[in-house]
């Protein structure tokens, strides 16, 4: 059976989803020059040759680099090597985790003309932008420190476009890894990521400058909710706890209709794939639930009486009453 998250947009072309082709120039926007360097392993003394201090950005050393030509060590970029043997399957999220070489989980999602790969923990990258685990622990830590130093009502604490566009940024690693999470089967890291992208579209609907700026992350609140809502019932079905996971999924979906309610967009309730999608899960999970002990007798009741068998149907009536003594 072809998984739930095959017709996701994600799960076959990321470059389809409107998130990724939204983002795709304000990651070009921010993006800043940066200069290559070669890296020397070996420097011998040979290589080096006095000149005048004054002149030498080194210290009186002139590094001669065609005397270390024979110790640059090339990198080989090409990565064909890795992807030879693990194909790419159109429709599937084809997706792997292994231990790292700095001992550190990691995931790999393959695409069309590569691979995508990040940390099965913290932030996705690795990155610790200016020294916080997250750009939102940032903005946050930010926050706190506006509001030590100036009156809310006075000097509100505003997200600017450009804040906007970076959280958007780091909240589409969130979202690639909690894919991948779901599809191998790591609900508690889905939940993980999913609550953590929902309270950053919180944070920024509460503190952008413009209702147009907090629209551009919180229109992808359905999806989120509908991945977090499949994640938690999941947990709940691998506990053999259906009951749990069917007031899971109801809740969901009620979620997800009263943030278009909320936003003044109920006209896109009845179009929502994110609805279609938990209600026809829900309904395999009716039908799939395992019977509970009065339900059993109930069932075997009616067939023994459309079978005319009364004497079994006094059994049956007997050990419901018994049931309920028990209760």
């Amino acid at each position: 059976m072809v998984p739930f998250w095959s017709n996701f947009p994600l799960s076959h072309d990321l470059s389809a989803t409107p998130l990724y082709r939204q983002i795709k120039n304000l990651r070009i926007q921010l993006s800043r020059p940066t200069v290559r360097r070669r890296t020397l392993f070996v420097t011998p003394r040979a290589a080096y040759a006095p000149v005048d201090d004054d002149a030498s950005p080194v210290g009186g050393l002139r590094v001669d680099l065609a005397g270390l030509r024979s110790h640059i060590r090339r990198m080989d970029f090409d990565i064909s090597h890795l992807l030879e043997h693990w194909d790419y399957k159109p429709g599937q999220v084809v997706v792997r985790r292994f231990k790292g070489k700095d001992g550190r989980e990691k995931i790999q999602l393959r695409v069309d003309l590569g691979l995508l790969q990040m940390n099965a923990e913290g932030r996705p990258d690795g990155k610790q932008p200016f020294g916080h685990p997250s750009l939102f622990d940032y903005y946050q830590a930010k926050l706190y420190r506006h509001l030590a130093a100036h009156a809310q009502a006075e000097h509100p604490f505003k997200l600017q476009a450009e804040d906007c566009a970076k959280l958007q940024l780091e909240a589409l690693q969130f979202h690639h890894r909690y894919i991948c999470l779901l599809q191998l089967a790591d609900y508690s890291g889905v939940v993980r990521d999913a609550e953590r992208n929902l309270t950053v579209f919180t944070f920024v609907g509460k503190h952008a400058e413009s209702e147009e700026l907090a629209w551009s992350l919180r229109q992808f609140q359905p999806q989120l909710l509908m991945i977090l809502t499949r994640a938690r019932a999941m947990q709940s079905l691998e506990a053999g706890d259906y009951g749990v996971a069917i007031e899971q999924v109801e809740q969901g979906v009620e979620e997800i209709r009263n943030f278009y309610r909320d936003n003044s967009r109920s006209e896109l309730i009845e179009a929502s794939g994110e609805i279609q999608s938990l209600e026809g899960w829900l309904t395999e999970i009716r039908a799939n639930r395992p019977l509970s002990a009065r339900e059993k007798l109930e069932r075997a009741l009616s067939d023994a009486v459309k079978r005319e068998d009364y004497e079994k149907a006094a059994r049956v009536r007997d050990a419901l009453r018994n049931l309920e003594t028990e209760k």
